[in-house]
């Protein structure tokens, strides 16, 4: 692949849904309102679009929004860092390989960012946005390496954040249980039988529920160091703006569900 464009190069996607009220970061409200989070999903994806940039600097990394379905390119603007490019990631088109739903749209994105010739392909989640820049820079210098290989980013609630392959391997997206406590474990299982090196990254947690919304407030509000310097948080300025006004805190959330 080294005579193709992009071959040097790791395409990294943020799978995403444009930010609408009723269908964004649903699981959100309550505490917040459907147009406070559609707000929030607008705020994660341009400081994880803009984490991208910033990885960009430190490895050779391009930024994608992969999305589905076709037409909704322009409800992006606006929304992500400049220099970010779309790539369609449609669960719905028919697959060869019999896999359809959110594997489908993963696997797809994967197979579209390496047939345009880029050397590598990542899939990122939009749901932490204050992931370590540097972990975005390590799977992309891990990717780089000779010899094929899988970079996985465990989440802490079982599913992981990030997927990094430099071929399209459809057994890592078949059949695997969406949605449950298993899905790394499922995909690292399944990179190991078909022979692949596989790169675990630390784990880091997704802002999926009210419980993780309100430690991702606690976080901003103590910004305590980590124990690993080279696992500081992203800042997520934009995120962090959007909800300071807000007034939520942590003490207040456990002595609700005390």
């Amino acid at each position: 692949m080294t005579d193709l464009p992009h071959a040097a190069t790791c395409a990294i996607a943020v799978m995403a849904k444009v930010p609408q009220p009723g269908r964004s970061k649903t699981r959100l409200v309550p505490p917040l309102t459907s147009e406070q989070a559609a707000g929030l999903s607008a705020a994660f994806l341009r400081d994880i679009t803009e984490n991208i940039v910033a990885a960009s600097r430190m490895a050779s990394i391009q930024g994608f929004i992969a999305y589905a379905p076709q037409g909704l390119e322009a409800l992006f603007d606006g929304h992500i860092a400049d220099g970010t490019q779309l790539v369609l990631a449609d669960g719905n088109i028919d697959s060869p390989d019999g896999i359809h739903g959110f594997g489908r749209c993963l696997l797809h994105a994967i197979r579209s960012l390496l047939d345009r010739g880029y050397g590598s392909a990542v899939v990122l989640n939009s749901d932490s946005p204050t992931l370590p820049t540097s972990i975005l820079a390590r799977t992309a210098a891990s990717l780089a390496l000779p010899g094929d290989r899988a970079v996985l980013g465990p989440a802490e609630d079982g599913g992981y954040y990030l997927l990094g392959l430099k071929t399209a391997h459809a057994y890592l997206f078949e059949d695997i249980a969406w949605s449950t406590e298993n899905v790394a474990l499922q995909t690292a299982q399944r990179a190991r039988e078909v022979g692949l090196e596989l790169i675990i990254l630390p784990t880091w947690y997704d802002v999926d529920d009210a419980a993780a919304l309100y430690r991702l407030i606690d976080d901003f509000e103590t910004a305590v160091s980590p124990d690993d310097p080279s696992l500081l948080p992203f800042a997520a300025p934009a995120t962090n703006a959007f909800l300071a006004p807000m007034g939520l805190n942590l003490d207040a959330f456990i002595k609700k569900t005390a």
